[in-house]
């Protein structure tokens, strides 16, 4: 019985953690999901302007030429020139108790690398996260540079922070030869309170471009007018100045949506934490009143035969 009561009490302790992490992350998560539905406007406004500035001016710009398909199309010896290079942006929590969200992610990442460096590309990974840095330095990987701390509450300092590392540090200088020719990031979508998707998207080349061309062609085809735009300065200026905000805003919208995602599943973490608690808690009482009734039922049997045998004298 001493057993099963020390039991009992060690798990509501833990019961009362998990409760308070559980209502913790359910209050957080709410202010988190309005942060992401904020700024979804404007990063597909700046997405949408970047798609038709790609289209209309056809100017040829590092962030949005895919370099797989010029070096296909090139000389053996611009082939030879040397290696693709890649940037993977990795996010994940902080802390843990989040169920399988930060490993969920690491699996994407290591995918994600696999593949591209059997397409022959170096890759560099940019590490987001205590999560994922601590994954790479117990397995002697090596990554480039790393962040940590508040992944569940980001801000946009840290995102301008990794967006100059990208582009204006000599990491991902566009105007530099030997430069990185692609840039993902790979992180978790946030759908639902119940439904978080781990994604890999692609930020250089823009993928979108290339859909949004073939939709205003087919409105070409159908004889609709096609706006004109006049760029001043220059629509190579203009394309690199939106470019760097579009991969700016664009790595911040993914670090507020994994941390409402990483909010969402240290909440249902929880709650099944605590649900478990309960089920343990009911198991070690009901364990611990059939011990009590068994000893009860014992000292009353010792008795009965400790009457009989007085009886019996």
């Amino acid at each position: 019985m001493r057993v099963y009561r020390q039991r009992i009490r060690s798990v509501q302790a833990t019961k009362k953690i998990t409760s308070a992490m559980e209502l913790m992350a359910a209050s957080r998560v709410i202010k988190a999901r309005q942060r992401v539905v904020a700024s979804g406007p404007y990063t597909h406004a700046l997405t949408k302007a970047l798609s038709a500035l790609a289209a209309s001016s056809r100017a040829p710009h590092p962030l949005t030429t895919d370099r797989q398909r010029e070096l296909e199309s090139s000389t053996v010896g611009e082939r030879e020139a040397g290696p693709r290079r890649a940037a993977v942006v990795i996010i994940t929590s902080d802390r843990g108790l989040a169920g399988s969200y930060s490993s969920a992610v690491i699996k994407q990442s290591e995918s994600l690398i696999a593949r591209l460096q059997d397409e022959g590309k170096v890759v560099v990974p940019y590490l987001l996260g205590r999560k994922v840095i601590s994954y790479y330095d117990f397995r002697g990987k090596e990554y480039g540079p790393s962040w940590s701390g508040n992944s569940d509450a980001p801000t946009f300092e840290r995102a301008q922070e990794i967006g100059e590392r990208l582009l204006a540090r000599g990491d991902l200088d566009v105007h530099e030869s030997g430069a990185m020719d692609e840039v993902h990031v790979v992180y978790t979508r946030f759908k639902t309170m119940v439904t978080q998707e781990t994604r890999a998207l692609r930020l250089m080349p823009v993928e979108i471009l290339e859909a949004d061309k073939a939709e205003q062609a087919e409105q070409a085809d159908e004889d609709d007018p096609m706006p004109l735009y006049v760029f001043e300065p220059s629509a190579e200026e203009v394309m690199d100045q939106l470019l760097r905000k579009y991969i700016v805003h664009r790595i911040y919208t993914c670090m507020l949506g994994a941390a409402a995602s990483e909010l969402a599943a240290r909440q249902r973490a929880m709650k099944s934490a605590t649900d478990n608690a309960d089920t343990l808690i009911k198991t070690y009482t009901r364990l611990a009143n059939q011990a009590r009734q068994a000893e009860i039922t014992q000292e009353i049997s010792e008795i009965v035969g400790g009457a009989d045998a007085l009886a019996s004298a």
